[in-house]
């Protein structure tokens, strides 16, 4: 009887710790989801902040900048972006007065305090007195289209940067898209000239073969 309760009693005992323990299992298991999920978030949230905006109703809207600047490809939005995170030391998405200051001594056209202010007021759209990823773009979106002066501070970066914006853009063409009309029209009359050639080297082959075929019935002439 003593036997049957003492083995009852440790029955019980390995019930209640194998549900204890199982517990402990479940309760780790939820502590790692809510650890994945909350490092998921950060992540997600970084990766928006350089497409997020401040919206006019004071909410957040999340902007495509290939669908937004699309004047610049795939390739210079990408080099754009590693300037912009290269040169955010907080890493909070935004490109402040200290950072800028240390941005343009590392390009080797270090600006005065009220310079480097009047080139973020110069396309700080929500007024924060600092640049979103947006709002960078949009220097180089002026400097494509030649809407920055030659000696500003603005001008200064986006030539500096070597992130080649438009073949003419920096430089200082007129306007970028006009710049873009004219090289497809240069992409024109560069097919215009190869089918020209083309045509030209197959007439000369139609003449070539004609006289060849003179030449032959000539030869039967004299054979004869």
């Amino acid at each position: 009887m003593a036997t049957e309760e003492l083995a009852s009693k440790l029955s019980r005992r390995l019930q209640m710790e194998g549900e204890e323990e199982a517990a402990a299992e479940a309760e780790a298991e939820v502590e790692a989801e809510v650890e994945a999920e909350a490092a998921a978030g950060s992540g997600r949230a970084r990766r928006a902040e350089l497409g997020a905006e401040l919206s006019p109703a004071g909410g957040r809207r999340v902007f495509s900048p290939c669908s937004e600047f699309r004047e610049f490809s795939r390739r210079q939005i990408r080099d754009m972006e590693r300037l912009f995170r290269q040169y955010d030391a907080g890493k909070d998405g935004f490109i402040d007065l200290m950072e800028l200051k240390l941005m343009m001594e590392k390009l080797g056209a270090p600006q005065t305090h009220l310079g480097l202010k009047n080139m973020i007021k110069e396309v700080d759209e929500d007024l924060d007195s600092k640049l979103s990823f947006r709002e960078f773009l949009l220097i180089f979106r002026k400097a494509a289209a030649g809407e920055l002066q030659e000696d500003s501070g603005l001008h200064a970066l986006a030539r500096l940067s070597e992130i080649d914006v438009s073949t003419e853009g920096v430089k200082g063409a007129k306007s970028f898209f006009e710049a873009k009309v004219q090289a497809i029209n240069d992409a024109s009359r560069f097919e215009e000239e190869i089918k020209a050639e083309q045509e030209e080297k197959k007439k000369q082959a139609e003449e070539m073969k004609q006289r060849k075929a003179a030449f032959k019935e000539l030869q039967s002439t004299f054979k004869q």
